[in-house]
């Protein structure tokens, strides 16, 4: 007959249960934090669920931000326009002007009287986000003014229902006047796939050939998460580092916009870890993190949606600025991208 605990021990068997107990019942998760590479004046962005048109993920989604090379989605929309009404064909030849060929890269580097072809032209923004050919585009289709294009590219903003956007130009490049929002892209980011699926493959191509040479893109998303087909980046100096993104794939459809990173590598970062999270848990993804901006997180910290300072990850170019021999280092405003 085995004897009996002393009362002491019998309490702390009691307690210990009921602290397990307590632990396992009423423990609560701990926060949601998540790193934002930009400060909170240029940051904005939105994952919305392309399927049902819920949003799973905004800050700042309808705050006027300057879409920088984003532009050019329109600019590729008004073209696919165009294709679909039978004005123009994938053979249409379009004119370089004196004007277009002046602009800052990115661009092709046109001469006087050269001409590009409607499918060089499309991968041309695309991949290159050539400024000289979206704004050889902008002159084709807006009757030869480049400023009557970006009013016909306003007017389909609205019609869209991106209310918080204008345009000024065809190509981003700076202006004080050309404002757009995260949420306004994500609708142009919708309304491309949704109105011109036969022309979304161009939104996934990474280089292209033109005249024999092998003109690459930096749209380092693509071939860097499973599931991610387009869409594009952009960046001039007031902007930051913008991108919109669509995942597309295990029958979930998502489009992410981020908008005023610090780094292209940070903002593809960023980006990856928002699509991880919306694709999570339903708990998860309804839940408002805590957000980190730059700056505010600890030296040395790695937290999810930013890598540690100074850190590498192979094969992913620091930037997706253009090459030194596209830029000028003097440069008032860094080149649209």
């Amino acid at each position: 007959m085995s004897r009996p605990l002393p009362l002491l021990q019998k309490l702390i068997v009691a307690l210990s249960f009921l602290m397990l107990l307590a632990g396992c019942t009423t423990a609560a998760p701990p926060e949601s934090v998540l790193a934002v590479p930009a400060a909170p004046q240029k940051y904005a962005a939105i994952v919305v669920d392309a399927s049902t048109s819920k949003t799973l993920f905004e800050v700042n989604s309808t705050a006027q931000r300057y879409p920088a090379s984003l532009t050019k989605m329109m600019t590729l929309y008004m073209l696919f326009e165009a294709m679909q009404s039978g004005r123009v064909s994938k053979e249409t030849q379009i004119p370089v002007s004196d004007h277009a060929a002046s602009q800052p890269p990115t661009k092709l580097r046109f001469r006087r009287g050269e001409t590009i072809d409607v499918d060089s032209a499309i991968r041309a923004m695309v991949v290159k986000s050539a400024n000289d050919v979206a704004v050889a585009v902008g002159e084709y289709l807006g009757g030869g003014s480049e400023d009557q294009f970006a009013a016909m590219m306003t007017a389909k903003a609205r019609q869209l229902g991106m209310t918080s956007t204008n345009f000024r130009n065809a190509c981003g490049l700076p202006d004080a006047g050309q404002v757009t929002s995260a949420r306004d892209m994500a609708v142009l980011g919708l309304a491309l796939r949704n109105r011109f699926p036969q022309h979304f493959h161009y939104f996934s191509e990474s280089d292209f050939m033109f005249r024999g040479r092998l003109v690459r893109g930096h749209n380092d998303m693509l071939g860097r998460v499973r599931g991610v087909d387009g869409i594009k980046t952009g960046y001039i100096r007031a902007s930051g580092y913008n991108i919109v993104t669509s995942y597309n794939a295990d029958g979930r459809h998502l489009i992410v916009v981020v908008m005023g990173a610090d780094s292209a590598r940070q903002r593809n970062d960023h980006v990856e870890a928002l699509i991880q999270r919306s694709l999570g848990p339903m708990t998860a993804a309804a839940t408002q993190p805590k957000l980190m901006y730059a700056g505010q997180q600890p030296a040395g910290s790695a937290l999810p949606g930013l890598p540690p300072p100074d850190s590498a990850l192979p094969g992913l170019p620091a930037s997706d600025l253009p090459a030194p021999d596209l830029a000028s280092p003097t440069s008032p405003l860094l080149p649209a991208q």
